[in-house]
């Protein structure tokens, strides 16, 4: 599997979009931050890109119905991540945005 020219731009693209999120919700001081939102939106873009590659353009609902999932596991996480105690239920949105 070969990444041509178009994939290589929709991962900068997530990249330099990840990056400004992160940036306002450190600047903020928020929980997901800076790298936390630029490592998800990477990781949906490149399973977006490896789903439509392996399943071919009929079929790349697949993979992404399960980044939704994976998406929403970490967006519980973030909400559990003060000891079991609720922090802010905002804290998972940019999650959840992907």
């Amino acid at each position: 599997m070969i990444l041509e020219q178009e994939d290589i731009l929709k991962l900068v693209l997530a990249i330099v979009v990840g990056g400004l999120i992160g940036a306002e919700r450190e600047f903020r001081d928020r929980a997901a931050g800076f790298r936390t939102i630029i490592l998800i939106c990477t990781g949906a873009a490149l399973f977006t890109i490896f789903s439509v590659k392996l399943g071919g353009p009929d079929d790349p609902v697949r993979v992404a119905a399960n980044i939704v999932t994976g998406v929403g596991f970490l967006g519980a996480g973030v909400l559990l991540r003060d000891g079991g105690r609720r922090r802010s239920a905002w804290a998972s949105a940019p999650a959840l945005m992907r």
